[in-house]
């Protein structure tokens, strides 16, 4: 911890320079990841109120890397301001999130990277409508992460103790009142989203700048899978009969949102509402109570974290060179654009989980834990990935065929610190397919 103790002092003596941005979150990476030696113990304590075990190990990394992508995608597109601060305190408070096994702080830490988040879309958004848009966002999480205080209080003063890792081992499960606890839940299926709970996130996106639509999508829409594994280790016996019921509104959602995203003209909207798709499978994968859904919901959080954030980089590259997001404008690309033609379609097949991607092996897993659950969730299933890939496809067309309209700004290609930030986002992706035995600690 001392390092990260002298990187905070040096940053408050000296100010931010982004050459030490990058070290310093470089470094931390490079630290975090010496440190594996956890893979072999239960949980890996920093401090007494501070520690990590395999579930925040790899989110933890997730959200150094993420942030490290905005600011470089910041500093490329409209260089930087003291908005980089707001991405420091952000990055902060996503670790620290991570690594605390308090209850409360937790909570509190959960409730304040909403903060950052709010003042980065209404303060650079693009439209007047990114007041509405962070409204939105503000309402939905606030409203729902009440019962989630009353919820912890509740294990607390059960256990008389406010520790995960001391509660988990006293392998205690709750039995309370279902709607108490889906009440609890709630702010955490609001925050992945939910079908039903979504209409926030396509508001956020479309109005944020592509640094918050990178974190939303990449980091903070993982909160919610991170707080449900978190959570249902004490309530398994308060799941029960609704297991089912979740799963089939999370595929039945998956089904009907992927016919909205073959409706939809803003590029940004699309990739946000494919967002929902998958984050209701994960959900399903997580309350199956089957260790491979489990894990495969685990390794889809990390794979689409990476490959969402790849995918508003790319929509955000299209639109300051032709001056819209709309499918219809950025037609033919793949004549007037060819450099952009090898990413795009990489991140494209990895969203409809294309080996080799940690995708591709999170949701052959969700869907084999799924299986298991009950045979009769085939057929959604198989909707969900028929049309999923459909609207992938759709994506990918539509962008890179056609006649294109020729009113490009700028250069026709990319330049090197573009393909270093599509390279950082892809090579992850297919890199971590090969360490898949990684996560195998679980199974």
């Amino acid at each position: 911890m001392s390092f990260y103790y002298f990187s905070f002092f040096f940053f408050f003596f000296f100010g931010l320079s982004w050459i030490f941005f990058y070290s310093f979150i470089l470094m931390s990476l490079i630290f975090f990841y010496m440190n594996m030696s956890f893979l072999f113990q239960d949980f890996h304590y920093l401090s007494s109120f501070l520690g990590y075990d395999l579930i925040s190990y790899w989110l933890v990394i997730l959200s150094c890397w993420i942030i490290l992508l905005m600011v470089m995608t910041r500093m490329k597109f409209m260089g930087m301001g003291y908005e980089g601060f707001l991405y420091l305190f952000m990055l902060v408070i996503l670790v620290i999130m991570f690594i605390f096994i308090d209850f409360l702080m937790f909570y509190f830490m959960f409730e304040m990277v909403l903060v950052p988040t709010f003042i980065l879309i209404l303060g650079w958004g693009y439209q007047p409508e990114s007041i509405s848009a962070s409204m939105y966002m503000l309402f939905y999480t606030v409203f729902c992460s009440l019962p989630l205080l009353l919820l912890i209080l509740l294990i607390s003063s059960s256990l008389y103790e406010v520790d995960f890792v001391f509660s988990m081992k006293l392998k205690s499960f709750f039995e309370i009142n279902f709607l108490v606890y889906y009440m609890g839940i709630m702010a955490f299926l609001v925050k992945m989203p939910l079908y039903g709970v979504h209409l926030w996130l396509p508001k956020a996106h479309v109005e944020a700048p592509v640094s918050g639509s990178m974190v939303l999508a990449g980091v903070l829409l993982k909160l919610g899978g991170y707080g449900i594994m978190r959570f249902m280790i004490y309530f398994w016996l308060s799941f029960g009969f609704l297991v089912e019921f979740l799963v089939s509104l999370c595929l039945f959602g998956g089904f009907y949102l992927s016919l909205i995203c073959l409706r939809q003209v803003d590029l940004k909207s699309l990739i946000a509402y494919s967002s929902v798709v998958h984050m209701g499978m994960v959900v399903g994968g997580i309350v199956s109570g089957f260790m491979l859904g489990w894990v495969g919901s685990y390794i889809m959080m990390i794979g689409h974290g990476l490959c969402s954030s790849g995918l508003f980089f790319y929509a955000n590259m299209f639109y300051w060179r032709v001056g819209s997001r709309s499918v219809v404008m950025n037609k033919g690309l793949m004549l007037f654009f060819p450099s952009s033609m090898f990413f795009w379609f990489f991140f494209v097949s990895m969203n409809m989980s294309f080996p080799p991607s940690m995708n591709f092996v999170g949701e052959i897993m969700i869907m084999m834990g799924l299986l298991d659950l009950s045979v009769y969730f085939f057929v959604l299933i198989a909707f969900v990935a028929f049309f999923s890939g459909l609207y992938c496809l759709y994506m990918y067309s539509f962008v890179q065929h056609g006649i294109g309209l020729k009113n490009f700004n700028g250069s026709f290609s990319i330049d090197v610190s573009e393909s270093l930030i599509s390279f950082l986002h892809w090579f992850p992706l297919t890199f971590i397919f090969f360490l898949i035995d990684l996560f195998n600690i679980w199974i």
